[in-house]
């Protein structure tokens, strides 16, 4: 089996691959506090949860958008099955051609999300990730990665309304009932959802536009992808383990 850690600034993914098939998948709290021991104890907890040996585990790979994070997950790795993890950086095989003006700038995220949208569409792509922040990934027909957006996340966005406004309550981040609320609290809800409905579908107009196109693939994916997407008149599917499928996709032009 094949282990995947996507570790991002609000929580941690791991994934267990058996073959192309994504059988487990396990969500947990990115706490930087954490030493690699209790992230291990952790781990070797879920997997015996679904009777998995830690000897199953063949081969890993990790990406991980907070440094801090990054050697604890290798020595995670490394102590608890017994083998040195592939890490989403410099110097790995991609297979996709990096456009930014500086690529070591660009979120290991980032391009494994591009490397698996593109391997699935074949064509020019736009990948909006709803995740701590919300971000826009560009890749042209030729599969190059062009660059992209990167917007306050819809749970940061509504953190700082509900922290700076004295006067209104947190709410829960859900569609409300109309846009035009008659409470404080769907009013606050269609602010904020069908706000975001309106910066994604403005943002891929845009994007759209500047790369010369009249259309393109939108795939969205991350925590509140399926909240957005129903609402959003650009975004044309949703695929909640795409981050996952290109760390297998990357692990295999590398092995």
């Amino acid at each position: 089996m094949l282990l995947v850690i996507d570790v991002g600034n609000t929580n941690i993914v791991y994934g267990l691959f058996d073959g192309s098939r994504l059988i487990h998948q396990f969500r947990v709290e990115t706490s930087r506090g954490r030493t690699a021991d209790e992230y291990a104890v952790v781990l070797r907890q879920l997997l015996s949860m679904r009777n998995v040996a830690a000897t199953d585990v063949k081969a890993a790979i990790v990406a991980s958008v907070v440094p801090a994070l990054t050697e604890p997950m290798l020595d995670l790795v490394r102590r608890g099955f017994g083998f040195e993890a592939l890490v989403v950086g410099p110097g790995i095989k991609t297979g996709m051609s990096i456009l930014y003006e500086n690529p070591r700038e660009v979120g290991a995220d980032r391009i494994v999300n591009a490397v698996a949208a593109y391997e699935r569409f074949h064509g020019a792509l736009i990948v909006v990730d709803f995740g701590t922040a919300t971000t826009f990934d560009c890749v042209t027909a030729k599969g190059e990665y062009m660059g992209g957006v990167i917007a306050p996340g819809i749970q940061i966005s509504a953190d700082a309304l509900f922290a700076r406004a004295a006067k209104l309550p947190r709410v829960e981040i859900q569609r409300p009932p109309k846009v035009i609320g008659r409470n404080t609290q769907h009013s606050m809800q269609a602010g904020i959802v069908f706000g975001y409905v309106g910066l994604v579908d403005g943002l891929v107009d845009r994007i759209v536009e500047e790369m010369g196109l009249s259309s393109c693939a939108v795939v969205a994916t991350g925590g509140l992808a399926r909240l957005i997407a129903p609402m959003s008149r650009t975004i044309q599917d949703v695929d909640d383990d795409l981050t996952l499928t290109g760390l297998r996709i990357l692990h295999e032009r590398n092995s």
